[in-house]
């Protein structure tokens, strides 16, 4: 996959490191740690020679991590993948092909399963995660990521 910290760190990127650094990766990586709905937004684009059999292999090893994702206790780190195809018709999508929505119940569920580059230390990350980052970065040209906390609101 291309490298995520290859430019300087986003402002949101170097909080999350500077954070990682101030309570330690125990706690930071921790179940409790920050409890509320986080979503993790990941867009690919595919490398053109990927075929459509390798495109479909990433994204079943993707969705896949719903349930292989899991803490050395054997404990769930996903709530759920959804996954679909780019289908707007905005032309606002900068080539992007795929898109993946995880769900994690905490920020340490979250920082546990991204892992690199925020978390280095293998007692501290998602080995799943880890596999499938080794594994799917040959296929993919462009990788974005957003994450951010649920904040719910209904219309009455």
């Amino acid at each position: 996959m291309p490298p995520a910290l290859a430019m300087p760190p986003s402002p949101a990127a170097q909080h999350v490191l500077d954070e990682a650094r101030r309570v330690g990766l125990a706690r930071f990586t921790a179940p409790d740690f920050k409890p509320g709905l986080i979503r993790h937004v990941v867009m690919f684009r595919f490398n053109p020679r990927a075929t459509q059999a390798e495109r479909h292999e990433v994204t079943k090893r993707f969705v896949a991590l719903a349930s292989l994702s899991r803490r050395p206790n054997g404990a769930a780190v996903v709530v759920s993948i959804e996954t679909g195809p780019q289908m707007s018709g905005e032309n606002a999508d900068i080539g992007l092909e795929q898109a993946y929505l995880v769900t994690f119940r905490s920020e340490g569920d979250r920082n546990f399963y991204v892992g690199s580059p925020i978390v280095s230390n293998p007692q501290y990350f998602d080995p799943a995660h880890n596999a499938f980052k080794s594994f799917a970065g040959s296929y993919l040209e462009k990788v974005v990521v957003f994450d951010f906390p649920v904040m719910l609101t209904t219309q009455n």
